[in-house]
């Protein structure tokens, strides 16, 4: 048997990964007011159901919909954050618009 090693360690010259994010529960994350936080833990908790095996089929069809919603939702958010012209054109508040 080889003998152990200790921790794993970074190769030299390589970016260290990011660590990953513990799965925040629905009610953690209402609780935190934070938007997008609740809506990465609706994502997660809904994409679990619908991988669930004990899921009824009746199910699917609308939780998959809430689904794409949500990403759709998230995906808003993160271009209302960036600066770049997507960003600065989903920030830009609608005009009244007049109907002829």
């Amino acid at each position: 048997m080889p003998p152990r090693r200790g921790k794993l360690q970074v190769v030299p010259g390589e970016p260290p990964r990011p660590r990953s994010r513990r799965a925040v529960t629905v009610k953690a994350a209402a609780d935190s007011g934070k938007r997008r936080d609740l809506l990465i833990a609706l994502r997660a908790r809904i994409a679990a159901d619908i991988d669930a095996p004990n899921t009824p089929p009746r199910d699917l069809a609308a939780l998959t919909r809430r689904l794409m919603e949500i990403v759709k939702d998230i995906e808003a958010l993160d271009a209302e954050a960036r600066t770049d012209d997507i960003g600065t054109a989903a920030a830009t508040p609608d005009e009244e618009w007049a109907a002829t």
